[in-house]
């Protein structure tokens, strides 16, 4: 045989060409070294798709079993690490293809009829994306449930607030951290809408303009999953937008990019409270790394590595974006170049969030059974640091307004009054009454209560605020929806 026959033999459309595809060019267009993580998907779609033309009546039932049988042998194979990819091949789908006709003969070659790559790929990513969508939906409430843990177990604890990186307000440790809760209850809210949008059929509309073949599109998406929360069937509607929408996978890269970002956020926390500058918190041996040269150190560098990946998913939206932003319709070639950005996305992403949830929330020892926390609250130097910074001025401010003063004249009162501690080197709680009664005659001892951290914080007793009492009915909120 020759070289030309074999490639005539060994590539499913190369029936038209006068001469074999360069090795160079099979490298380069080959996907299945990375493609064939899709192999339940592409196997799990195309059941579906037999089933149909079985029902349909375009094959009969011998073929359907022969392909479910085949079907089932490869299934095992690639579990088992027998199966052999085959560069060749090209991709997932071809390989899979090619060995169902090795074990089912003509009724192997009959699987495809009513179908293209085209519709296939759309469909085997989309499968792929739903399932790792709903893994991830379970690991964001592994972590907000890390996260609350830790707020509950400090909602007294101290932290100085920071606008522009200077202490502004004091702040409850427990509140601070459901800040983190409800932005990644947010990404949440958002990946489930990426899933709902995933969730839709493309297989039916073949190459680029639908077949000729009866097809039962709306029987696929059910036995597939793919309906809505009334378990009505989701068929893409357009022939050309089904094979070549990849909104769905940049939707996706930028709910993911915007979880990362929210992950980055509290890392550069974890990062600078765990500095001797700050010594806020201590973060686990586990977590952490020490130097090749200073033997003193201990570096974050879980948080410092899931600050660098957030740029790495960032970069991965650009990338999707830019792929899909030239391209007329329908299918074309670029698409391959969707997987690696995706699949790296999910990958970094379900990686991040399963090592924060762990670092925050901890985990069991194996020798004694006692959950062991990731992250150390050390309160004494919080409490000091929010002092440093005249914490409680707005609270001195909202007492004048109380007594009857225009917000903007107390403002000005109370920055007078910081000039002073600041010049006697105190803090506010700190100065003598008749010197803040020097400020305005109405001050009177009851101020004190207001200065205190601890008052400030009882204080802002709205729904929402820092209040002991608001975050405890907080955290009591977040447990009833994660249940």
């Amino acid at each position: 045989m020759s070289q030309n026959q074999f490639d005539k033999k060994s590539q499913a459309w190369s029936a038209l060409f006068s001469e074999p595809m360069s090795d160079l060019v099979k490298r380069y267009t080959s996907s299945v070294f990375f493609d064939k993580r899709m192999w339940q998907a592409d196997i799990t779609g195309s059941l579906a798709h037999a089933d149909m033309l079985a029902a349909q009546g375009i094959i009969n039932a011998a073929d359907h079993e022969a392909i479910k049988s085949g079907m089932a042998t490869i299934w095992s194979e690639i579990e088992s690490g027998t199966f052999e990819w085959k560069l060749d091949l090209e991709d997932v789908h071809l390989n899979i293809e090619a060995r169902l006709t090795q074990l089912a003969g003509d009724a192997g070659k009959r699987l495809h009829t009513g179908r293209s790559r085209n519709d296939q790929v759309a469909t085997d990513v989309r499968l792929w994306l739903r399932s790792e969508l709903d893994l991830i939906g379970a690991l964001l409430v592994d972590l907000q449930k890390s996260l609350v843990d830790i707020a509950e177990h400090n909602v007294d604890a101290i932290l100085p607030g920071f606008t522009h990186l200077q202490v502004a307000q004091p702040v409850s440790f427990g509140h601070h951290m459901l800040a983190y809760v409800e932005m990644f209850s947010r990404d949440a809210e958002r990946f489930a809408e990426v899933r709902r949008r995933t969730n839709r059929l493309p297989l039916g509309s073949a190459a680029l303009a639908g077949t000729s073949y009866p097809l039962d599109r709306e029987r696929v998406a059910r036995t597939l999953g793919m309906v809505d929360a009334a378990g009505n069937p989701q068929v893409c509607q357009n022939s050309l937008d089904a094979v070549s929408d990849r909104d769905f996978a940049i939707e996706f890269t930028a709910a993911a990019s915007l979880c990362m970002v929210h992950i980055s956020r509290m890392s550069e926390e974890f990062i600078l409270w765990m500095s001797q500058n700050f010594g806020f918190i201590k973060i686990a041996d586990r977590f952490t790394t020490g130097s090749s040269i200073m033997p003193q150190k201990k570096n974050p560098d879980v948080p410092e590595l899931a600050r660098g990946k957030t740029g790495r998913v960032v970069g991965h939206l650009m990338g999707l974006i830019t792929l899909m932003k030239g391209q007329p319709l329908a299918y074309n070639k670029d698409n391959q170049e969707d997987k690696e950005p995706l699949f790296d996305t999910v990958d970094t992403l379900k990686d991040t969030l399963r090592i924060f949830s762990e670092m925050v929330g901890g985990q069991v020892n194996p020798a004694t059974g006692q959950k062991e926390g990731g992250i150390t609250i050390n309160p004494a130097p919080m409490e000091a640091a929010a002092l440093k910074g005249y914490a409680t001025a707005t609270d001195l401010a909202d007492y004048l307004v109380k007594k009857g003063l225009p917000f903007r004249d107390a403002h000005e009162t109370v920055a007078h009054a910081v000039k002073a501690a600041q010049s006697h080197a105190c803090d506010l709680s700190e100065l003598p009454l008749a010197v803040l009664q020097g400020f305005h005659a109405s001050i009177d001892k009851d101020v004190y209560a207001c200065l205190s951290l601890r008052g400030s914080l009882n204080a802002r007793n709205t729904l929402g605020g820092t209040a002991p009492a608001q975050v405890k009915a907080q955290v009591a909120r977040h447990r009833a929806r994660l249940g």
